[in-house]
C-alpha cells in the first residue's frame, strides 16, 4: 500500500471514528434532555467565543447551598464541547449537586497553558455566581475526563492558575478524575506542538505539583484503556497518598478510555459503576461539614483501594 493510500485510509478511519463518537454522545444525551433538572446554557465567563458554560441544577435547587461540581470535557485539547456532555450535567444534578460544564480554548487557537487559564477563569465564575443557582461557592469539586481530568487535577494541585485568575484555591474541596493523563508524555506531533518550548514536562505534568494541600480525590480508569494507560491513575493516587491525602482509586476491568465518562449516561450505567462511585465520594465530602473529625480523616486518610 502506498504512503498516499495509507494516509487516505487513516483519514477515513479517523473521520468514521469521529462520526461514531458524535453519534454515541448524541444518543447518550437524549435521555438527559428529559431529566428533571434545570439547565441554563451558554453563560459567559469571559469575552472569547469559547468562554461559555452551562449550569445544571436539581429541580428544587433554589434557595439551597449545594456543593458544586465543575466538569471539563476531554478531546485531546483539540476537540470537544460542553454540549456533548449534557448527560454528565444531568447525572450530577440528579445526584443533588449543582454542575457546571465550561468550554475552553483548544489547539490550534491556543497551546499549553492557555486552556488552563480558561479553566481557572471558569472556577472564578463559579465562586462569584454559583449561589445564584443554588450552589455553595466555597464547596467546589473539580472533575474532568481525559484532557479535562488533567486540567481539573492541575488546578487542584497547582494553585498558580487559580491565583492568577483571582480565584480562591481554598474553596476546592475535592477532585474527581476520569481516565486522566496525570503523567503526561506527548506522543503525537499535535501533542508535541501543544506542549512545547518554552515549557518543559515539569510544567505540564500534574504529578510534580502534588503536595499535602491537595484535596481528597476519586480517581477512576478503565483497565483496558490503551489511549491513557491506567498507570497514570495509579501513580496519581500514590503521589497523593505519599503526602497523606485521601485518594480513592477505581480501575474497572475490561473498560476502555471512554467507558469512564460513558458510565454517567443512562444507557451505560449498568456496564460501568462510575456514577455510584461518584455519589459515594461526594457523600463523604458532604459529611465533612457535619463532622470536622471526619473531614480530617478524609483529607489525611490512606484512601480506598
Amino acid at each position: 500500500m502506498s504512503a498516499l493510500i495509507r494516509r487516505i485510509a487513516l483519514l477515513a478511519t479517523t473521520a468514521l471514528l469521529s462520526a461514531c463518537t458524535t453519534m454515541l454522545l448524541t444518543a447518550a444525551n437524549v435521555p438527559a434532555m428529559f431529566a428533571p433538572v434545570r439547565r441554563t446554557a451558554n453563560l459567559p465567563f469571559g469575552s472569547g467565543a469559547r468562554d461559555r458554560l452551562d449550569v445544571y441544577q436539581p429541580a428544587k435547587a433554589t434557595g439551597q447551598s449545594l456543593p458544586v461540581i465543575i466538569f471539563w470535557h476531554g478531546g485531546g485539547w483539540v476537540d470537544g464541547d460542553k454540549s456533548f456532555y449534557r448527560f454528565v450535567g444531568a447525572a450530577l444534578a440528579q445526584l443533588g449537586y449543582v454542575a457546571i460544564l465550561p468550554n475552553y480554548r483548544v489547539y490550534p487557537e491556543v497551546r499549553f497553558p492557555a486552556f488552563l487559564d480558561d479553566a481557572a477563569r471558569a472556577v472564578l465564575w463559579a465562586q462569584q455566581h454559583a449561589a445564584e443557582y443554588g450552589g455553595n461557592p466555597h464547596r467546589l469539586v473539580l472533575m474532568g475526563h481525559s484532557a479535562g481530568a488533567h486540567m481539573a487535577a492541575m488546578l487542584a494541585v497547582n494553585h498558580s492558575y487559580l491565583l492568577r485568575a483571582g480565584a480562591n484555591p481554598h474553596d476546592i474541596i475535592g477532585l474527581i478524575g476520569l481516565s486522566g493523563p496525570y503523567d503526561l508524555k506527548p506522543n503525537t506531533p499535535v501533542l508535541n506542538t501543544i506542549f512545547s518550548a518554552p515549557y518543559l514536562p515539569a510544567d505540564w505534568q500534574v504529578l510534580p505539583y502534588v503536595g499535602a494541600d491537595a484535596p481528597p480525590a476519586l480517581l477512576v480508569h478503565g483497565g483496558a484503556d490503551t489511549l491513557v494507560f491506567p498507570r497514570n491513575t495509579e501513580d496519581m493516587a500514590a503521589a497523593l497518598r505519599a503526602h497523606g491525602v485521601h485518594a480513592q482509586i477505581r480501575i474497572y476491568p475490561g473498560k476502555s478510555h471512554a467507558d469512564t465518562v460513558a458510565g454517567l449516561s443512562i444507557p451505560a450505567r449498568r456496564r460501568t459503576p462510575v456514577l455510584g462511585d461518584v455519589a459515594e465520594f461526594m457523600k463523604q465530602l458532604s459529611e465533612q461539614t457535619a463532622a470536622p473529625e471526619a473531614a480530617y480523616g478524609l483529607r489525611h486518610g490512606a484512601g480506598g483501594g
